[in-house]
């Protein structure tokens, strides 16, 4: 038959039956006798026809039974981020049990972002954690498609599912910066930018990050409360979540002038660097550095960290049943952990 697309009216043809009848040995091939869809299938196996186009199947039936997870970072960070890995598992066993499939779409700020969105090919999406100033969000609104974001920012007419970032930050910043006289913080990026550097004192209000801005916020707290002034607060901002970028600014921290002797990460990977780093320099845990994470990951307990507790996959699950328009819980529940890398 060369390269030409076989088409359903020509297998229908050879088999000696209507195009509705091919059409429903397909679809529904319970309204089909066995004598008429052996004729179409033997029909289509000697023509080379292998079935309907999946798109225009799609296109009939107004669903694609797909859900679209839009990432702002490299594909990669999908499968080599343990918690990225978590939030993804937890969307993958709600697809599963709906029969659904799950599209990754990676996003890097590159000018194709945006129509990258407007064209996925599926009925609902999950926003991984972004900036206020994300013009993905607008592009996921635009779709009328339902839509949910992870973690924030907070859209109109999309839902949210996160936990309370600026109490759990509050809440661990009091174990990290309790005795401590040069408290720092090991942070998530400011903005889409991902640049980084280490300043004293963020100015929150123009962070761009929700999630970065209510931890920052809920450290500051923290740190009020234990009469350390936000100014003389050291935060080293890094552009990933990387344990090995975590470590090699801590390094710098622990080697400057005025050294800290509390560091609150903002994740368990960051923490583990920190860890590093301090081991490195000869810092005792927690007597020379109070170390705190984030998400109470498997790291976490192996070098006993104070961390908080999130589980990503439950979050990932809330996420998938908002998309296909199910009831679910947006505020999800976090527990503050106690280990030995905190002096209380």
């Amino acid at each position: 038959m060369g390269s030409k697309r076989v088409t359903l009216a020509q297998v229908a043809e050879l088999a000696g039956v209507s195009v509705m009848t091919a059409s429903y040995t397909y679809n529904r091939p319970d309204r089909v006798s066995d004598q008429a869809k052996s004729k179409v299938l033997a029909a289509a196996a000697h023509l080379g026809y292998a079935g309907p186009d999946p798109s225009a199947r799609s296109l009939r039936r107004g669903s694609t039974r797909t859900l679209g997870v839009v990432m702002g970072e490299h594909l990669s960070y999908a499968f080599e981020d343990p918690e990225a890995v978590s939030f993804l598992a937890g969307i993958a066993d709600v697809c599963a049990e709906r029969g659904y499939g799950m599209t990754i779409l990676p996003i890097t700020g590159a000018a194709d972002d945006v129509p990258r969105i407007t064209s996925a090919a599926v009925d609902g999406f999950i926003v991984w954690t972004t900036s206020d100033d994300d013009p993905v969000l607008a592009a996921v609104r635009a779709t009328k498609r339902p839509a949910v974001i992870h973690g924030g920012p907070s859209v109109r007419d999309l839902a949210l599912v996160t936990i309370d970032n600026r109490a759990a930050a509050h809440a661990v910043g009091a174990l990290a910066f309790a005795n401590a006289a040069r408290p720092a913080i090991v942070s998530f990026p400011l903005s889409r930018a991902r640049v980084s550097t280490t300043i004293s004192g963020a100015d929150i209000e123009d962070v761009l990050f929700p999630v970065t801005r209510e931890r920052l916020e809920g450290y500051r707290q923290a740190a009020h409360e234990a009469g350390i002034a936000w100014h003389d607060v050291l935060i080293a901002v890094c552009a990933r979540n990387d344990a090995a970028e975590a470590e090699r600014v801590a390094s710098a921290l622990l080697t400057s002038t005025g050294p800290p002797d509390a560091i609150a990460a903002m994740s368990d990977q960051q923490a583990a660097g920190v860890v590093h780093a301090a081991r490195s320099a000869g810092r005792a845990i927690p007597d020379d550095l109070a170390v705190t994470g984030w998400d109470d990951a498997a790291v976490a307990a192996r070098l006993d960290l104070t961390t908080v507790a999130q589980s990503l996959r439950e979050q990932g699950a809330a996420c998938a049943h908002a998309a296909l328009g199910e009831p679910t819980s947006q505020t999800a529940s976090w527990s503050l952990v106690r280990r030995s890398s905190t002096r209380l």
